[in-house]
């Protein structure tokens, strides 16, 4: 059932499914792929497969086997896109909030404040903006009498983003207490700019060394290239021989390690 229900997760999402997306609130801890996205990713990670195929075991009937690659790589895309997400999502907040600090000196109630603000971002963004979807969630809400802190709880928790949880937690206490709501805002909306700019000069930082990850990543398959040219036969022994299928397997699994070590290495949240 886990499998499944795993597997299922991978499938693009349908356009029925794309419209219930838009009509309610998405949750962006997971990220689904459209038809066209998970088409693309496939065909991408079964070629890396076929590479890997017939770099370590000279074969494409390995693919058969080695296809829970394909797998491990799609869900790869879908964290790495859900990360991407998650990231707009934060500097898209951290605007809204701003504006709606700015709403609030203005005069304005602090449910027209976010409406206001959301209305900002989606002018800023784009009419198809994370914040602009937000915002028509809110209209509704508001227009439903769900209070504006438990959207902006429910937000938090979809979010996945730590920031955007602290402030939901921090507005609802304050609106309950009745606390100095402007500068609780403005303070929140400074802190989480600070991380986002942290964040942004870290993986500046990195840039460099995640383009160096890249190349050793590759640097294997073009020292068996060279040798395979300049030294035609020298790795025949370690292929279509048991022995040499354990020992290209067992090179397989270190190269595996290396590759996702690599990877946490570069990987650092704020």
């Amino acid at each position: 059932m886990q499998i499944s229900l795993k597997w299922r997760e991978l499938l693009p999402r349908s356009r029925k499914k794309e419209a219930q997306e838009k009509e309610h609130a998405p949750d962006y801890r997971k990220y689904l792929f459209k038809g066209r996205e998970f088409l693309l990713y496939t065909a991408e990670g079964f070629g890396i497969t076929a590479l890997i195929a017939w770099f370590f075991y000279r074969s494409f009937w390995a693919v058969i086997p080695l296809s829970p690659l394909i797998v491990f790589f799609l869900r790869g895309m879908q964290k790495k896109l859900a990360k991407s997400r998650r990231e707009k999502l934060a500097l898209q907040f951290r605007d809204m909030i701003l504006s709606a600090a700015a709403g609030l000196q203005a005069g304005y109630s602090v449910e027209n404040a976010f409406l206001a603000a959301g209305e900002d971002v989606a002018r800023l963004y784009g009419a198809d903006s994370i914040m602009a979807g937000e915002t028509a969630v809110l209209r509704r809400g508001l227009g439903n009498s769900i209070p504006l802190e438990q959207m902006l709880m429910d937000l938090g928790r979809r979010s996945g983003v730590p920031d955007v949880e602290d402030f939901a937690e921090v507005f609802s206490i304050a609106k309950r207490s009745g606390g100095a709501m402007n500068e609780m805002i403005k303070r929140s909306a400074a802190i989480t700019g600070d991380k986002i700019e942290i964040s942004r000069e870290i993986r500046t930082l990195l840039a460099s060394r995640r383009y160096e990850q890249k190349i050793m990543n590759l640097i294997p398959f073009l020292i068996v290239a060279y040798l395979q040219l300049t030294s035609g036969g020298f790795f025949d022994v370690l292929y279509g021989n048991p022995a040499g299928i354990l020992i290209m397997t067992a090179c397989l699994a270190v190269y595996l390690a290396a590759f996702l070590l690599s990877g946490k290495i570069v990987d650092i949240e704020v």
